[in-house]
């Protein structure tokens, strides 16, 4: 019994023996089956060659800047006039018959906004209906300064001249259509009369909320509103530097053009129709589309330079909305149309008439102010004291003061900030007593 285990255990190591190469054997598979498994995982755990990694790496460097290129691009569209307004080329300026006039949007103008920490003390609030000055902190928003199609706008025009009751666009020739002008010069309609444009600004300290006024500048012959009004006249800027809760709009009339036809302001309700589309896009462009029916009120001040006294002229006439007009300024522009600026001057006796000329213009001027004063109107020919209601003002301005420069330099530096500054500081002149009457209450 003892020897019995011996020869047990001696059988069983025997038995074992086979069983253990075969084990050996599928450790050996397995081994060899693992390896290159193994030092593919090892691979994968490894830091990329680092060529491939320079490839890589500029590869995404690049694609990358072209994302943040694009995305800067965008954000840049909406901080400059230059960058949202590039110089139009010709065929987006004057389309070809089977082209249409470019439309833009109001998003296309508009820009990215910075929401900023309003600053702790403001500058006095001036308000532009000449009410003393109001401390008031207004939210912070850069100037908005942008281009948009209005349908409302002087051109296109399709109807007829009132001087001759003949078609505005009296000349063919071929499929293309044309006007001559009061000089016997032709002016075709796809490059002098197809712009809608109107250039709007609204300063950053602007407040729908306040007494406010919206300025429409009617520019003179030869003019576009890019190099002229807005670079070379700095109508924008004047509006802005005033401290004036005002904003502008300047439709775009003949294109660079020695013509001044008024379009669409010819017809009777024309400039109606151009204020009230007009009290949309402002409405927009301040952030508020509630905003529109205080636009859609607000007092106006028509500033006519050289041929823009012809819309000028008729807007105060036809244009429906006269007793929102509460203040005209002529910036050496008196060119006829006398007896349309004395009717309104007579029949509007809450606003003022503001009108300074050069010699070229000092004839009709005169003449102007002799039939006013027939008329028992008081006229002073001096811009030194206060704008009040009635206020009738002629200035003769120096020589030396060139026409072109007249709306940046006449009987002062920067005549139209000048003119909302005399405003703001008057306070017996409440132009904007008209928001609180009935719209409907216009008479002309």
């Amino acid at each position: 019994m003892v020897g019995a285990v011996p020869k047990l255990s001696a059988d069983n190591r025997a038995d074992r023996r086979p069983s253990g190469r075969r084990c050996r054997a599928l450790r050996i598979g397995l081994i060899s089956a693992l390896v290159p498994l193994s030092l593919t995982l090892v691979q994968c755990g490894k830091a990329p060659n680092p060529a491939a990694l320079a490839a890589n790496s500029q590869a995404n460097v690049q694609g990358g800047n072209q994302v943040v290129a694009k995305t800067h691009a965008q954000v840049a569209s909406g901080d400059t006039f230059e960058d949202r307004f590039p110089a139009p080329q010709f065929r987006e300026r004057f389309p070809s018959a089977n082209e249409s006039f470019l439309q833009r949007q109001m998003s296309d103008f508009s820009p990215k906004r910075a929401v900023q920490q309003p600053s702790p003390e403001q500058a006095p609030y001036k308000v532009a209906s000449l009410e003393p000055q109001l401390p008031y902190k207004r939210s912070p928003r850069d100037d908005l300064t942008t281009l948009v199609s209005m349908k409302s706008s002087a051109f296109p025009y399709f109807g007829t001249n009132p001087a001759s009751d003949a078609p505005f666009l009296n000349i063919a020739k071929g499929d293309r259509r044309g006007h001559r002008s009061y000089s016997g010069r032709v002016f075709w309609q796809d490059e002098t009369y197809n712009d809608s444009r109107v250039l709007m600004h609204v300063p950053e300290h602007f407040d729908v909320r306040k007494p406010g006024v919206i300025v429409v500048f009617f520019h003179g012959n030869g003019a576009t509103l890019e190099r002229d009004v807005r670079d070379r006249q700095l109508v924008p800027k004047q509006i802005t530097d005033s401290g004036a809760n005002a904003v502008l709009l300047a439709p775009q009339l003949a294109v660079d053009a020695a013509d001044s036809s008024a379009g669409k302001f010819w017809q009777p309700g024309g400039f109606k129709r151009f204020m009230a589309e007009s009290a949309d896009h402002l409405a927009r462009a301040t952030g508020d589309p509630n905003s529109a029916r205080a636009f859609a009120n607000m007092p106006i001040v028509i500033v006519g330079y050289s041929g823009g006294f012809l819309p000028t002229a008729w807007s105060l006439e036809v244009g429906g909305i006269s007793d929102r007009v509460r203040g005209v300024v002529l910036l050496d522009a008196v060119y006829g149309e006398m007896d349309k600026f004395a009717s309104w001057i007579e029949s509007h006796r809450s606003g003022f008439f503001v009108s300074a000329y050069t010699r070229g213009t000092a004839r009709r001027d005169r003449e102007l102010m002799s039939t006013l004063r027939q008329k028992g109107i008081s006229v002073a020919e001096d811009m030194d004291g206060p704008l009040r209601p009635g206020s009738v003002v002629f200035v003769e301005t120096a020589d030396g003061i060139t026409h072109r420069d007249y709306v940046t330099r006449a009987w002062t530096r920067d005549p139209l900030k000048d003119v909302l500054v005399k405003m703001s500081a008057t306070p017996a002149l409440a132009l904007t007593r008209v928001a609180s009457t009935n719209p409907s209450a216009s008479s002309r």
